[in-house]
């Protein structure tokens, strides 16, 4: 029974453990540069067309709508801002997967 506690202190990393294990995540960023700037200039342009893409599809379907049956309500308006949150949670989506993505990406310590 005297095994378990010990067993426990093992498995938990040190503080020197902790901070090699953060050395070594920075030093493996910076050797990757060149593809953490090429992928964050390709994350922006994916995050930005999937929020632009549904809202101006929301305004261009409002507007015709609004063309075609004129009355009381503007659904160019209405459409916009529909767009505008399908685009949110588009962009939300792509960029909650790429975080998961990131956690789950094996450390070269860990295995």
């Amino acid at each position: 029974m005297s095994d378990k506690p010990d067993q426990q202190r093992r498995k938990e990393p040190t503080l020197a453990g902790r901070v090699g294990v953060k050395a070594e995540r920075k030093l493996k960023a910076r050797r990757d540069t060149a593809q953490g700037i090429w992928f964050g200039l390709g994350m922006m342009g994916l995050i930005g067309w999937s929020v632009a893409i549904p809202t101006l599809l929301g305004a261009a379907l409002g507007i015709w709508l609004d063309k075609r049956d004129p009355g009381g309500r503007s659904w160019t308006l209405a459409l916009l801002v529909g767009g505008l949150m399908i685009g949110c949670l588009n962009a939300w989506f792509w960029v909650s997967r790429e975080e998961q993505a990131m956690r789950d990406e094996p450390e070269d310590g860990d295995e």
